[in-house]
């Protein structure tokens, strides 16, 4: 009875299991951040397209009958299509292997938790997150998006930005402070998947 009493408090006492994250999607999020910097009109085409999937406030996903839901409808996608058309090119972020580790230590905690926003009870906020892996400058931002399975699709959510009036993702995706950045996506329980883009001006990682 008492070692079946101290394995209980042993597996008790084990952390969470660890969530497996997608270093692909991460990596091709950030490629898809830099399409829409680097040719902004190109991106708007993209936008075009998907406003046809609408019916209402509903859009279809590809292939398939299934709707999903949006505040705004085409409005939100209307606009972000004319501040495409008419946004500057902006040079390309560089990847950050720092702020891709705090954008992970959140990635990996929602997975567990189901949680969604900028605050983890274990991670914290993200200054407290970003300054674990380095020194930045200047200005730091972070998006976070949830659902979309695909690079584009979640990076059109951002920069569509439905139901945030202040289109704060979209303004962070194209900011011309903001030159590095790191990404990490996984699962999520609630929403299938997310991803967590940690941006600065400059950014230097501990022991460089």
């Amino acid at each position: 009875m008492r070692l079946l009493c101290s394995a209980i408090f042993l597996l008790l006492a084990l952390p969470p299991p660890a969530v497996a994250l997608d270093h692909t999607l991460a990596g091709q999020v950030l490629g898809e951040i830099n399409l829409a910097r680097t040719a902004p009109r190109t991106y708007a085409a993209f936008l075009r397209e998907f406003r046809n999937r609408f019916r209402g406030t509903y859009f279809l996903l590809p292939g398939s009958d299934t709707r999903m839901q949006t505040r705004e409808g085409v409005k939100a996608v209307d606009e972000a299509i004319r501040y495409l058309s008419r946004q500057k090119p902006q040079p390309p972020l560089t990847w950050s292997a720092g702020l891709a580790a705090a954008a992970a230590e959140l990635a990996e905690e929602q997975g567990r938790s189901g949680a969604t926003g900028h605050t983890g009870l274990e991670s914290h906020g993200m200054r407290e997150r970003v300054d674990r892996h380095g020194k930045w400058s200047r200005q730091i931002a972070e998006n976070i998006g949830y659902g979309p399975t695909e690079a584009r699709n979640m990076v059109m959510q951002l920069i569509i930005d439905d139901g945030v009036p202040d289109r704060g993702h979209r303004k962070n995706t194209f900011s011309a402070v903001l030159r590095t950045a790191g990404v990490a996506c996984g699962p999520h329980p609630s929403f299938g998947s997310m991803c967590v883009i940690d941006f600065a001006d400059t950014f230097r990682e501990y022991g460089e």
